[in-house]
């Protein structure tokens, strides 16, 4: 026994608008820019021609206000072409990520541990002033190398792996996990 009370709570109301297109802007089929060669065969025939609001081939300019990303091309037809998207992460991709993304925050965290451990012997001001900018320095560069991994290789997976994992290696935080210092 089923009633179509039960089919409507599995659809919003307006699903079967044609006017709607699933999928994002990767959907977006590609229509037809405005053309200097469209003719007045294509206006009602019951308008006349000597209104001041109809526009005529000669006068007919391309749409200029296109979005950014947009662009007319050279196609033949006039094509606006949609933005290229970026591509998606994989499921495991994106899970690789998240996990060195937490190596990384582990890291800031064992530095400023480790650092905090460290005392300096110097006295003159210069050089107390060179190694607390060099402890900050030590703290901050994890979380530096991963986000200017991540931008600096869009589109290169194979890079910005290869640039992730290379600074798991080279930034583990040695004052933290030797335990030197103070205490």
């Amino acid at each position: 026994m089923t009633s179509s009370r039960d089919d409507d709570a599995l659809g919003w109301a307006g699903d079967d608008d044609p006017t709607l297109v699933s999928g994002g802007a990767a959907a977006v089929e590609r229509t037809p820019a405005p053309t200097a060669d469209t003719t007045a065969v294509d206006a009602p025939a019951d308008r006349d021609s000597a209104t001041p609001d109809t526009a005529t081939p000669d006068t007919a300019t391309p749409d200029t206000d296109l979005p950014d990303g947009w662009a007319v091309t050279g196609s033949p037809g006039g094509y606006v072409d949609a933005p290229e998207e970026p591509a998606t992460l994989s499921s495991p991709a994106l899970i690789g990520l998240g996990i060195l993304a937490g190596v990384y925050l582990l890291y800031t965290i064992g530095w400023f541990i480790g650092v905090g451990r460290l005392t300096s012997g110097l006295t003159d001001p210069l050089g107390q002033f060179m190694f607390s900018l060099g402890t900050w320095l030590a703290i901050a560069a994890p979380a530096v190398w991963f986000a200017s991994s991540y931008w600096l290789t869009r589109g290169k997976p194979r890079l910005r792996w290869t640039w992730l994992i290379l600074g798991a290696v080279l930034l583990a935080p040695l004052p933290f996990i030797a335990g030197t210092g103070g205490l």
